[in-house]
């Protein structure tokens, strides 16, 4: 039941409990008792709003992997949380330590940004020429990958 209550919440966090208990065939405090535990246990963090970049002028994505040079890595970690061109930034294991996600409105406005990270090291670009999957909750779908503790 978690798991129908989750798919539900994530193809429309905008539901009402309402609407939600009738899809998932429960009562309606039923399905609010279910949520708040949900909630409760961290397995639901929030609800986000998904903006497309290109209509706030922000055609261009790029994925920057980072390799920092010695002692630099905090200050890659300052200049990104201070980027608002950067919407995700990851940590990663291998020669490069970030896998940064870069928006910008043309190349040249990215290469700005860009040339700000290579003050702190080496970088290595990939340009998103388009995103056949876009993002999605991973184990919600009909793959068969199951998530512990959910009914």
């Amino acid at each position: 039941m978690d798991r129908a209550i989750l798919a539900e919440l994530d193809a429309d966090p905008r539901l009402s409990t309402a609407e939600l208990s009738r899809r998932v065939q429960v009562s309606v405090p039923t399905a609010r008792e279910r949520v708040r535990r949900l909630h409760e246990q961290q397995v639901i963090r929030g609800y986000r709003l998904d903006v497309d970049p290109a209509a706030l002028g922000l055609p261009v994505a790029a994925f920057v992997r980072v390799r920092p040079g010695p002692s630099q890595l905090p200050k890659i970690i300052e200049l990104v949380q201070s980027l608002p061109q950067v919407s995700e930034c990851h940590r990663i294991t291998g020669e490069d330590c970030f896998l940064i996600k870069v928006h910008a409105r043309d190349i040249t406005a990215f290469e700005e940004v860009l040339d700000r990270f290579l003050r702190y090291g080496q970088t290595t670009t990939s340009i998103v020429q388009s995103t056949p999957v876009p993002p999605r909750t991973p184990g919600l779908g009909t793959s068969g990958l199951g998530t512990p503790g959910l009914g």
